[in-house]
This record gives C-alpha cells, structure tokens and sequence, in this order.
C-alpha cells in the first residue's frame, strides 16, 4: 500500500490544499480547457465572505473568558476565589469574586461591542451587490456568494470586491486608474495595465468567450508584490502565455477613478484577499513601564507569601500553649483533635493568602487600560500636531506604548520624507561635464558660467548637440510617469502651457525630472498605444515604441527602459545612483561626471547618473527572451529578473547627471536641536550617498560647524584595516573625551570643540556586523558602540532596509538596553518601524506602508518635538505616579490587616467589613488616580515646549526605580503603622461612649478604614499641580461618597443581608469626640513624612523641573504670562544701558551676574523686565525698569 500518497491526501483534506502546493490555477468564467492541454481540476476555495469578527454567539462568552484568564492577575484572583468557596477562610467569596467579576464584565462588555461592531460592518460588506458576467450577460448577486473563476465588471467609484486580474477596461489603450487608500492609505491614483491579449475584450459577450487559465502563487499578505501567469487557448493554435505581475492585480478595497468600467477575473476571494490577509496584527511590543510593573508585582507577591507563611507559623506557636489551643470556650471536636496537621497547616496558609490577597491590585490592570486608551485620544485631539496641507492629524495605531514615548534616548530617522519634504525640484543637469542651470535658460538654449566650467575643469564653448539632445530625450524616455487629464491627484504639476494634463508618478524624482527637462525643451507628452511621445524644441512629434521596461528596486538603484525609434534603432536608457552606474559604464567623461556629482552632493543635491546602450536587433532577441522566461517563472521570478536586469545593464555610455533639491522640512532642525537638548542621541540612516546626507545633517544641526567629524567609510577601509581604523578612533575620542564631563545622555561635552559626529556607510557596517569564524565580530561591534556612544550624532549612509532594522537592533541590544524609536515615512523605512521600542511612521509622500506598520502616525517630522516632549512627558508622569500609587494605597490597605493578626491570635479575624473590603479599590480610591492619571500637569505645556532638559528628568524610566518603588512601600507602611497603632491608642483609652457601650473590633476597624481612605485620597491631591473643576469633583465627590455609602450601608437594615455587623457602627464612631479628634490627628501625622521630606528635598537637592515650576509660580504670582530663562555672558560683568521707553542713559553693572528676562503683556505690546540675580541666588538691586533686551550674549537655555 502506497503510504506516501494516502498521507498526502490526508495532508489536503485537513491543513488545505494551500499547505502543499504553491500555486493555484484558475480557469477564467469556469471554462475547460481545450481537449490536448491541461487537464482540468476543479479545486475547492473559499466564498468571498469577509470575517473581521473574533467571536460567535456561540463561542464568545467560552472564548472571551479563556483569553481573560490568560492574564497572570485574573487567573490569580480566580485561583484566590476558589479557594474561599471550597474551604472556611476569614472573608467571604464576594470580596475577591466582585471585584474580579467586575473587570471580567467591563471588559467584556467592552470586547463584545467592539466585535458587534465588527459583525455589522461584514455584514454590510458581504451583502452588497456585484456585477458579474454570466452567459454573456451581467448578472448581479451578494458579495459573498463571489468565487475564483468569476468574471466580474467594475464601474467607476466602485471599490473592486475582490483580488482580480485586470482584462481590459473602456480605455483604448486598456488601462484604468485606482485608488488604494483603504489599503495603504496613498491618495494618489495609480494607473493599472490589462493583459494585452485581452484588453480588446470590450463587451461581456466578447469577454465571456475569453478561453484562458491563470497560474498564480497563492495567497500572500505582500499588497506590492504578485508572480502568476495567464495561458490564453485557441483551437488551432498553442496557447500564449503571458506574464502577470503587480500592475495588471486590482486588490479588494481599492476603488476604480476616472475610468468608466473595467472586467476582471477573482483570483482571490474573502479571507485570502491581501487585504484580510493583511488584517493580522503586528507583533506586541512591551513598555518599560510594563516590565517594572510586572517586577514590583512579583516583589508584592513574594511579600504576600511571606506575610502568610509568618502568620502561618506564629500562629502554631501561639496554639503551642493548649490553654490557648483549647479555650474554655472553644473545645475542640474529636475530628478537630485528629486533623492531619499538614493540612490543617496548609488550609491555614491559604486562608491568610486570602485574607492578604488584596496587596495584589486587581483593579489596577484595568485602571492602566483605560489610562492608556482614554489617553491615546489627547494626542488624536491635539490640534497643534494638524496638518493643514494635507488634512491630516496624529494616528495612535496602539496605546500600549503612550509612556515609552517619555522614555526614549536614541532616535533613528530616514532622511527622505522624514527630515526633508520629498518634494523635488529640478536645479541643474551635467552633459559630458556642461552644466545646464534653470535660470540660465532662454528659449531653449543654455549658457555656461565660467564659474561652472572652471570648477568642473571642462572645456569651454557649448557640449555636442547630439550627445545633449540624446540625454534630454534619455530623461523623456525612462521613466514610469503617467499624463493624466485630471488635478485631483498626489505628484501632479500642471503644464506651464495652460493646458490641463499633468504628471502622475510614485516617484516625485521622476516628475521632477519630466518636468526640468521641459523646461529644457523637450517635453513629454504621453504613452498611447506602446508608443511615448514626446514633443522637441522644434515642436516636432517623436514617438518610440517602449519594448521594455527594467523596474527600479531598492537593490539595483537603477530603472532602464528599452525603446526603438522611428528609424528602426533600438537603444536602452538607463538611469539611478552613481555607484550603481558607474561600475557599468565603459564610455563617457566619467571623471567630470562624479566631479559634478560630488560637488551637487555636498551642496545637499539628489543626484541621477544617465546612461545609455545602442542594441542591435540579435541583441535584443537575446534580451526579449531572457526577460519573457524571468516574467514567466512562477518561482523566484525576482531573482531571476534581476539576474537578466544585471546582464542587459552593463557596458554603458554615460551621457551625464541630474541634481534635484529636497528641501528641509519646516521645523526639522529646531526638532532635531531640541531632541539632542532632551538627552536624545539622534541617528539618520538613509541610503543616499554621503555628501548629500552629511549636508542634509549640517542643515538639521545634527551636525555643527564645530562637530569634528569621523568616518568609518569604504574609502578608508581600503586604505586600512577595518581594526586599525575602529581602534584608532576609540584612541581617539577616549583620550580626547576622558578628562571631560560627559553629557549622561546625549553625550555632549560641555565644550564645544569637543563636540564628535560619526558617518558609517553600508558596506562598512556589513563589515563590522558580520560573524567571523574567530568571533572578532563582537569586539567589533563593541568598538563600534563605544564610538558611537561619544558621538553627539551619527549618520549611516548607502544603508539598505535590512541595515536599517540592523543598526536598530545593535543598538536595542547592547548592554544599556536604551530605548529607541525610528521614524520614517517609506516602505524601506518598515522594518526599522517594526524594530524599535516606538516605530514613527510619517503620512508622508512615499506611500503609508511606514504609517500602517508604525505605532504613530504623525504629519510632519517637527511634530515629532511635542509628541515626545509634552506627550510622552506627561504619559511617563502620569502612569509612573499611576502604578506607584496603586501599590501605595493597597499597602496601607492590607497591611494594619497583617498587624490586627498580632492582637487577634492568628485567628484570621477580618479587620474591615466585608463591604469595605470588596469597594476599596472598585469605588473609594480608583476614580481620583484615573483622572489625576488622565489630566495632571505637573508643568505647562509652554514650558516642557521651551525647555527639552526637563525631558531628562524622567529619562531612564527614573520615576519606577527600585529606589522609589522601595521608598512608597516604606511610606504605605509607616502609614499603615500610624492608622493601626494610632487608633489603638485612642481606644486603649477611651473605649465606651457617652451612652455607656463600649466600641468593637468593627468600630476599630472603620476608624481605620476611615483613616485610610482620607488619607490616600488627600495624599493624591497633595501630588496634583494641575487642579480643574473635573479634578475637585471627583476627589472630594469620592470622598463624600465614601461618607454617604457608610451611612446608608450602616443606618439601613438591609433585607438581602442574614446578618448586619455594621449597623449604627459608622453613626456611633463618629458620635465621639476622640474619633474625630484622631481622624484628623492622625491623617496629619500619615501625611506629614511625606510632605516634610518633598520640602527638604525641594530646598536642598531640587531637580530641574522643580527649579522651573518655582520660576512658574512666581511668574505667576507678579502676572507675568511669559519667560525666556537666559545663560551668563562670557564675562563676569553684565551691563546694558539700552531702555525701552525711557530716553536717559543708565548703566547697570554687576559683577558675577546672570541676567533672567522676563516678558508680560500690556495691552498691544509687550515688556522685558530683566532681573539680576547673583550666581549665589541673591537678588541685586537694580533701578532698570522697562528695558529693551538686543540680541547678543545672551542665549536661551
């Protein structure tokens, strides 16, 4: 028996046939093939039905509730609830079981909205109608009820419902125009090409007599990458085949523009559709905060063990005495009597787990949650972080990380689109080393500067006519650019001739370059029919029939096209970075081409080298053949294609080069400046050539004027060791740098000349990251860190997309662990996004693969300032004091509990009621953190904005070191310590009331209770800067809660309840006048260590942002509404007889001074009223009043 096959045929019964076979073929309208060619299997696939639900009826409550429990808190509550239903523990069931059935509801309630939601919307989706050809008629039916094999008719501003092979279109020259914004979010209009064997196929009955199958791979997540072929029948003849690629697939989810219809064959249907497959979330990412809350939870469940462990024993010490173990009023049973004292033991130990449990803040995981999503909304509201241009504002993808945006110290940013506006303008073009500027052109002819001509060292007089007229047609030619009639789209110039047509490209280079070289006199004008045309200065129509298209990858850094002219030659274009065209060229002025390219590059320049290759028609046979069987592989298509792509470009003629310039964004330097200020290590990583990115990085002040600069390069490499040159560097800036006092951040020396850059290329950083058999790698990389660490900036240049994420990652893993964040706003910038701690992805030009994969969207890169200044700030502030708290208020919660079982025996005696015990954290203490966690502003937003120093403040995840986490535990024990003993004092000495009766174990443990909740209510409004009418709400509504609740639940006699304990107990204690007195008596000695020490630290060792919150309120309190803090001048003397409203001079001199500017508003202007203080603090005397401050020494902090 053939084991082999039965095997295979369980295989695709139960994994799908998906799982074993790597293509599909699909027979287009359900036709069989001809009798002799293939054979006909029918195979089985999915309906085009959409499921983005999680849940059924069904399944949600089983489902939902396992994925809750697979929360280490939930499941730890649900072990502790058990346990007090199945033996006798000191506190009822309810006081774990509510809390915990509590969370578990809301969020439920939560997770099934959201997925009802999601039913709805697939509903919606599934049930609309289509059109599809049937027997030659259009026939329309559900979405869902869609298969693979039917052909389906479009029409225009219908979204395609789903992945279909374009056949042909109303167009003549059978192309269509898309939109795939739902997809990735690009609004520019995408042109799509049909197959040209069947874009003659205009009505349904002649598209419904198209015999043919589709051989493509199967389904892929890749929304720009697609490998099939499709084999078209005839009766008399052998099939044609015919490659498919990215261009001739429509996805579902895009929508068809200024096109009126279009046919299409389903490939792909419901679930397998790239955009459901690209429904899959990315891999979850982790915040330090998480991390250390995670620790401090272990730490606080080691301490309940401990806790009852101790009481466990003590309290068998204390039954070792049979007077105690057998009381005369608590006789023990004979069963009692021969209990197995191990599990007698046991049953104990759990019963004090219990009783203990709540050191374990359930509550606090769902507090977080809400903190962090209602969170996430301020930085989707913030108006300031709008983009006007392209109706756009910031994008939370995930909330999980909103405090890891207080804790970043190295950024990592593209170059292109991030830090310039990737809007290109054309500046010149270099012929055979001629330069050809813009505005030296007049009608038509260019002029020379012998500016130019001298630097370049070219002849003068004008280049050959031919070789510049070749080269101008060179930039006519290749390209991918389409002419569209329409304005509504991304990289779109109109022509300066009035007409309406306009330039539609992916790329805004090319549209750049289109447009210089009409400018230049040749213009181009359209793709008709496999012919461009273009027009020349003569005005004269010249068509060449594009036989070849040789795309652009980021590997290669080159495109070609291959044409035939009118006169029968055929010639290849080529164009793309310099080092990728001049190892190919063989003919040319190279030597003044890279001048000029070298030149253009370090003025910040983009620059392209253009060549070409005259083909003979053998050669191109060869060639046409060698690119049919690449197109038509349907494995490892990519590789092959660039095999052929490597051998028809090669011995080049070089014609010249283009240099376009990429402004900087507004606001990129002043956000890199105050990055560095923050602390932040700032890194570039782009794959442009050196000169252009350093200039880029000396306009963005990632580089100074007074940066000295060091290289670790291929030109150096070659001329030594890589070794050497790391050891000589690391010499270098260690010696220089040793004696020094370093920034701890940034790594700024506190002198100028001493400031260091560092500029790597891809080669070079292959080099140092490649194992070694020997293992010198890692002392390599080591080497390299080190450097890096002294550097105020780095730039990585000539980097690939996978160098990127590489770079991330060294840096992410070395022995700091340092937080990091990358920016960028491309698809080569995805995996570094997806590398770092915070991936950044910027709405930008080149697509939004970078802001689909991001964890934030931004418009701009300057924005970039107040995310992490202001936001990230304030989410670090927040829930740091959030989750500090949490374990505070739970530690003078729980631990008077752990002393009452010293004065009980160990008798597991609950100290509060049942009812305290279940709300505390529910309902008495969990609104004031939420919102406090949501609104505080320990400063203003204005002064975070001005000084990124304060960034460092909290930098290093400072707030939830062990130091602090040890010093609020300490502070909820010694609170804890003043409710319990402070309480028992007071009744140790007063325990009757006026009427006679005399206080109870109860009483005691409201007093406490009462203590307790006032005190961590007051000590939360203590540690509020920022007060709003919301903030008085809900801390003294909590209170007065608290109030009303003991009331009622102690006045009433409830029906539901078999016994009341606390009936009259909350009216009676307050009834008293010690109780009163030792309420506010001891709320103030709890709160008292805290403040006193906040005081002294305050006065003797104040941090930054405690110096400028004092400034603040001063400020504040003369009605001043703005200040500009400013360093000492050079000299000790500071004087300035300048006044602003008064004429008469006076000098004011003092010596070792520092002069601080204040500015405040009166009426339509405004004032500075400088004030001099001394370098000890002390004010000087000054008769200066209103005083006009100029520019000069003075510099802002």
């Amino acid at each position: 028996m053939d084991w082999s096959g039965l095997w295979s045929t369980i295989r695709r019964w139960c994994v799908g046939e998906e799982n074993w076979v790597d293509s599909r073929t699909v027979y287009i309208g359900h036709r069989e093939p001809p009798p002799g060619t293939d054979a006909y299997i029918v195979q089985k696939y999915p309906d085009n039905r959409i499921v983005s639900s999680k849940y059924t009826f069904w399944n949600f409550i089983p489902k939902n509730l396992f994925e809750q429990f697979r929360r280490i808190a939930n499941f730890y509550f649900l072990i502790i609830f058990l346990v007090q239903l199945i033996i006798d523990t000191p506190t009822s069931p309810v006081t774990s079981g509510l809390p915990l059935f509590f969370v578990i509801t809301v969020t439920a309630i939560k997770q099934g909205y959201e997925d009802w939601l999601r039913h709805k919307a697939d509903n919606a989706v599934n049930n609309c109608p289509v059109h599809v050809i049937q027997d030659g008629k259009v026939v329309q039916k559900q979405s869902r009820k869609l298969q693979v094999g039917d052909i389906v008719m479009t029409k225009e501003n219908e979204t395609f419902p789903c992945d279909m092979v374009f056949l042909s279109s109303s167009s003549d020259d059978g192309t269509c125009f898309v939109t795939t914004a739902s997809l990735d979010g690009e609004s520019s209009t995408k042109t799509y090409q049909a197959v040209q064997d069947t874009k003659a196929l205009r009505t349904e009955a002649e598209v419904d007599t198209l015999n043919a199958s589709i051989e493509c791979e199967q389904p892929q997540p890749d929304l720009y990458n697609f490998v099939g072929r499709i084999n078209i029948y005839h009766e008399t003849e052998e099939p044609i085949a015919r490659p498919l690629g990215s261009e001739n697939v429509l996805l579902r989810g895009a929508t068809l523009k200024n096109t009126q219809s279009i046919y299409g064959v389903a490939i792909y249907t419901g679930m397998e559709t790239k955009m459901a497959l690209n429904y899959q979330s990315k891999s979850q990412k982790r915040s330090a905060v998480e991390k250390s809350m995670n620790m401090f939870l272990i730490v606080y469940l080691c301490i309940l063990i401990s806790k009852a462990l101790i009481t466990t024993i003590l309290k068998y010490l204390w039954q070792s005495d049979s007077v105690r173990d057998e009381p005369w009023f608590n006789i023990k049973t004979q069963a009692e009597r021969q209990r197995n004292k191990f599990l007698s033991s046991f049953t104990d130990f759990l019963a004090f787990m219990v009783l203990f449990n709540y050191i374990i803040p359930v509550s606090m995981y769902v507090t977080v949650e809400m903190q962090k999503f209602l969170g996430s909304y301020f930085i989707s509201w913030d108006e300031e972080m709008f983009d006007d241009e392209i109706c756009e504002g910031p994008i939370v993808n995930t909330s999980d990380l909103n405090e890891e945006l207080g804790q970043v110290e190295y950024v990592f940013t593209d170059k292109t689109g991030t830090l310039t506006e990737n809007n290109m303008e054309f500046i010149e073009c270099c012929i055979d080393g001629h330069v050809h500027v813009q505005h030296s052109i007049s009608n038509g002819q260019s002029f020379y500067s012998n500016a130019a001509i001298d630097f370049i060292d070219a002849p003068t007089g004008i280049a050959d006519q031919e070789r510049k007229e070749l080269f101008f047609r060179a930039l006519c030619l290749c390209h991918t650019v389409q002419v569209k009639r329409e304005d509504e789209t991304d990289y779109q110039k109109q022509h300066q001739d009035g007409r309406s047509s306009v330039y539609i490209s992916s790329s805004p280079d090319e549209i750049a370059l289109v447009e210089g070289v009409k400018r230049l006199g040749f213009t181009f004008l359209q793709v008709k029919d496999n012919f461009m045309e273009l027009e020349n200065p003569e005005a004269e129509i010249e068509r060449y029939e594009l036989l070849q298209i040789l795309n652009f990858d980021s590997v290669r850094r080159r495109m070609s096209v291959i044409v035939r002219s009118v006169t029968g030659e055929i010639i290849l274009f080529c164009k793309g970075a310099d080092l990728s065209i001049f190892p190919r060229v063989k003919a040319g002025k190279l030597d003044l081409v890279r001048q000029r390219v070298q030149q253009n590059a370090v003025e910040g320049l983009r620059t392209l080298c253009v060549a070409y290759k005259v083909l003979t028609s053998e050669e191109y046979d060869n060639v046409h053949t060698l690119l049919q069987n690449a197109k038509l592989a349907l494995q490892e298509r990519d590789r092959k294609l660039a095999e052929v792509y490597d051998l028809i470009e090669n011995d080049l003629d070089l014609l010249g080069a283009t240099a376009v310039e990429d402004r900087l964004q507004d606001k990129a330097a002043e956000t890199v400046e105050a990055l560095q200020k923050a602390g932040m290590k700032v890194w570039v990583l782009t794959g442009d050539k050196m000169e252009t990115a350093a200039a880029t990085c000396y306009a963005c002040k990632l580089f100074r004027r007074s940066t000295q600069l060091f290289e670790l390069t291929t030109k150096r490499i070659e001329e030594q060791s890589l070794h050497d040159v790391l050891f000589d560097l690391n010499r270098t800036i260690i010696r220089q740098s040793g004696s020094l006092p370093r920034d701890t951040y940034s790594g700024f020396s506190q002198h100028d000349f001493h400031d260091y850059g560092l500029i790597i290329d891809g080669t070079t950083l292959s080099l140092i990251m490649k194992p070694a058999e020997n293992g010198s790698s890692s002392n390599y990389k080591d080497l390299f860190l080190e450097i890096c660490r002294n550097c105020s900036g780095v730039l990585c240049c000539r980097m690939a997309p996978l160098q990127k994420a590489q770079i991330v990652k060294l840096i992410k893993s070395s022995k700091e662990h340092p937080i990091t964040l990358a920016i960028g706003d491309g698809a080569n910038d995805v995996s570094m996004i997806l590398e770092a701690h915070v991936g950044i992805g910027i709405l930008g030009k080149e697509g939004r693969q970078a802001a689909r994969n991001s964890d934030y969207c931004i418009p701009k890169f300057k924005h970039l300032k107040k995310l992490l200044l202001v936001h990230g700030h304030y989410y670090y502030i927040r829930i740091a004091q959030l989750v500090q708290y949490f374990f505070y208020k739970n530690v003078c919660f729980i631990f008077p509990q752990f002393l009452y079982q010293f004065f009980c025996g160990f008798s597991q005696q609950p100290l509060y009621d049942t009812a305290y015990l279940t709300l505390y954290n529910i309902s008495f203490t969990s609104l004031p953190i939420l919102l406090y966690s949501l609104m505080e502003q320990h400063i203003s937003i204005d002064a975070l904005r001005r000084n990124p120093s304060l960034y460092r403040d909290v930098a290093k995840n400072s707030l939830l070191c062990w130091k602090s986490f040890i010093y609020w535990t300490f502070l909820g024990v010694f609170d804890a310590v003043v409710f319990f003993f402070g309480a028992y004092f007071i009744f140790d000495n007063s325990t009757m009331t006026s009427n006679g009766q005399m206080f109870g174990n109860w009483t005691f443990g409201t007093l406490i209770f009462t203590v307790l909740v006032f005190t961590v209510t007051l000590k939360l409004a203590l540690d509020t800067h920022h007060w709003t009418w919301v903030n008085h709400f809900v801390i003294w509504g909590s209170l007065l809660f608290y109030i009303i609740f003991s009331f009622l639940w102690g006045g009433i006699i409830w029906p539901f309840l078999n016994y009341q304990r606390m009936y009259y107990v909350f009216m009676q204690m307050l009834s008293t006048g010690p109780a009163w007195l030792g309420i506010i008596l001891l709320i103030t000695i709890s709160l008292l260590p805290d403040v006193v020490k906040k005081v002294l630290c305050r006065q003797l060792w104040p941090t930054a942002t405690e110096k400028l919150q004092d400034i603040l309120r001063q400020i504040k309190k003369d009605r001043v509404s703005e200040f500009s803090p400013l360093a000492p001048p050079q000299s000790s003397t500071y004087t300035n007889n300048i006044y602003r409203r008064h004429q008469q001079t006076k000098s004011v001199s003092t010596p070792d001074s520092r002069k601080m500017t204040h500015t405040y508003w009166a009426e339509d202007d405004y004032y500075n009223n400088p004030s001099l203080f001394d370098y000890s603090g002390n004010h000087c005397p000054s008769d200066a009043r209103y005083i006009f401050v100029p520019s000069g020494l003075e510099t802002t902090v």
